[in-house]
């Protein structure tokens, strides 16, 4: 039951997308994808992201206690029940990934995972969240270092497709989160935490999720402004980007719950999509489109 307790305070959910938006960030710049060195960064990544992960909730352990949603973990219930070992356990996992990175790819890459988990951890969760509805959309700089980190792994000098990438995941992070606050505002507001539905509304959150996508989108079409990408980029983002409008537009229209998670699952195919897209412009050869 501890055992099980404590891989729950990882949130292995939210390290696995921070993992793999390294490895986007990494194959977005590597000549060749070493298998080997993927592994070992997403372990690295995942380890530090973890240890942020475990912080958030050793910290908001108040808070969680007031929301459906978060009252059944580990540091709630009691299954983890010295929150002191919690905090020695997100200690012990930030360290890790840190000096996996430092060792197995160069200062860099630890110094950028670092600065995510410091971003998650105490710019949002102990700064923000509990004071500003702007709470998630500078927290969201949290999963841009995972690139920036996956980048340089392969060369720390390589930085102009790395940042283009993590200006769009800061700025896919609002419209994804708010889709999600819009779906349990009322857990948020029953803890007084100032997410945006909370404090404006469903209806001028949809407007905000709208133009925030809207900045999103064009941020998507950076890359190939900047001639780092080509065409098959520019199809396939586009036709998510397009889709990701068209969603939130209706949101706009019908700022109901339902609407809401159609917009929240499909963000995260939208980030999906558009990083794989980075990854198959620059990986599949054309000759394997028949051209």
């Amino acid at each position: 039951m501890q055992f099980r307790s404590y891989i729950e305070l990882m949130k292995l959910r939210i390290g696995f997308l921070i993992a793999v938006s390294a490895m986007a960030g990494y194959a977005a710049v590597a000549p060749q994808v070493n298998a080997w060195q993927l592994v070992v960064l997403f372990l690295a990544m995942l380890l530090g992201s973890s240890g942020s992960a475990v912080f958030n909730q050793f910290y908001d352990r108040d808070i969680d206690g007031l929301m459906p949603r978060t009252e059944k973990r580990p540091l709630v219930t009691g299954t983890v029940q010295d929150a002191n070992r919690a905090l020695w356990f997100a200690g012990t996992l930030l360290i890790s990934g840190c000096v996996i990175a430092l060792l197995s790819f160069n200062w860099v890459v630890s110094l950028h995972l670092f600065l995510g988990a410091f971003v998650y951890g105490f710019v949002y969760t102990v700064w923000l969240k509990r004071r500003h509805w702007s709470n998630i959309i500078i927290g969201g700089a949290a999963g841009s270092f995972a690139v920036l980190a996956g980048a340089a792994a392969v060369d720390p000098n390589i930085w102009l497709l790395p940042t283009l990438m993590a200006i769009t995941l800061f700025l896919w992070t609002p419209s994804h989160f708010w889709a999600l606050a819009i779906l349990i505002k009322d857990d948020y507001a029953k803890a007084g935490v100032p997410m945006l539905p909370v404090i404006s509304g469903d209806a001028v959150c949809a407007k905000w999720i709208f133009a925030n996508t809207v900045a999103l989108v064009i941020s998507a079409f950076l890359p190939l402004a900047f001639g780092q990408l080509g065409w098959i980029y520019a199809i396939i983002s586009t036709g998510f980007g397009a889709r990701f409008l068209w969603l939130n537009w209706k949101l706009v229209l019908d700022p109901t719950k339902s609407v809401a998670r159609r917009n929240f699952l499909f963000s995260m195919q939208y980030l999906g999509g558009v990083f794989s897209a980075v990854v198959i412009d620059k990986h599949l050869p054309l000759s394997a489109l028949g051209l």
